[in-house]
């Protein structure tokens, strides 16, 4: 089955720089994300419960911006999901958003997903 394109935006209430430490590298990605990350150059391996791991790989980023990671089981697609952070040119609110691809039927559990992880992140956080 063939995977669209689908985003999320949540509110944030702490600064960019820390967030983007919880999005960008193994320790602040293993506090929320995964059990336990592990970054290898660009790769980045993703393991939950003792699970095998599962290989991401760092495709894009900017500094306290965004990060953006492929699956190993996406390489030769467009498949991708980034994280994004946005701060409000006016209010100065900043938001995560998400970017990721998710098979037709799915968006409700792939929306619970992210919820449940966005969760996790702002107790990190201290934000929730």
């Amino acid at each position: 089955m063939a995977k669209h394109k689908v985003h999320y935006e949540f509110p944030m209430h702490c600064l960019s720089e820390i967030l983007y430490e919880y999005l960008a590298t193994a320790e602040g990605l293993s506090e929320w994300f995964a059990d336990d990350v592990v970054e290898k150059g660009d790769d980045f391996f993703f393991s939950w419960g003792g699970g095998p791991e599962e290989k991401a790989t760092l495709i894009r980023y900017k500094p306290e911006g965004f990060v953006r990671f492929r699956w190993e089981e996406d390489e030769g697609t467009k498949h991708f999901f980034e994280m994004t952070i946005t701060i409000d040119d006016i209010t100065e609110d900043l938001a995560l958003n998400i970017t990721d691809f998710c098979e037709e039927g799915d968006e409700e559990e792939n929306a619970m997903y992210w919820e449940n992880l966005i969760e996790n992140l702002r107790i990190k956080l201290g934000a929730a």
